[in-house]
């Protein structure tokens, strides 16, 4: 599989130490995601939208579910890993969720709204955070025991590299 059409802007790699401005740096590409994400789908035909962005990928519509889905999860991860010690964040088979009903009946521009109340509710929770809360723990099964500052370069990360997988999608077709 061509890396750089599933990984267009690299894999993700953390930066294991964050000063304030790095962490306000992050938190400010929240509100980014949902604004780029309608963007760059504003304009595609419901063909373009159920084409997958490259071949054994997902459609453009189940890349906005999934984020929806994601971050939904990433949400609550981060809000167990304030209130518990070090808790098992659970994972779940993307792969399965994305061939779910949902993903294939229901208008992206739901899970766009969805992302836009989520992502507001979470920027509320990381502006009330002090330094030192960025620094609690989880546990995954994917990137073992991480901090928070962790969780939260990989949400932002997570959310730009789907982005980036449409942009290069809808530049590299002919419609």
């Amino acid at each position: 599989m061509d890396d750089h059409i599933r990984f267009p802007i690299g894999h993700f790699v953390p930066q294991l130490e964050l000063s304030d401005e790095d962490r306000r740096g992050i938190i400010d590409q929240i509100p980014e995601i949902t604004k780029t994400l309608r963007e760059v789908t504003q304009h595609l035909q419901d063909e373009q939208l159920r084409t997958p962005y490259r071949t054994g990928g997902w459609m453009i519509t189940q890349i906005v579910h999934h984020l929806a889905d994601n971050d939904m999860n990433a949400y609550i991860r981060f809000k167990r890993a304030l209130t518990e010690e070090e808790p098992l964040a659970s994972s779940y088979r993307e792969d399965l969720w994305a061939s779910l009903p949902d993903y294939h009946e229901l208008l992206m521009d739901d899970s766009i709204q969805l992302l836009e109340i989520l992502h507001k509710r979470f920027l509320t929770l990381l502006n009330s955070l002090q330094p030192d809360q960025f620094k609690r723990k989880l546990r995954t099964e994917v990137l073992g025991t991480i901090s928070l500052d962790i969780a939260l370069q990989r949400f932002a990360w997570h959310g730009q590299h789907h982005i980036a997988q449409i942009k290069a999608f809808t530049a590299s077709q002919r419609w």
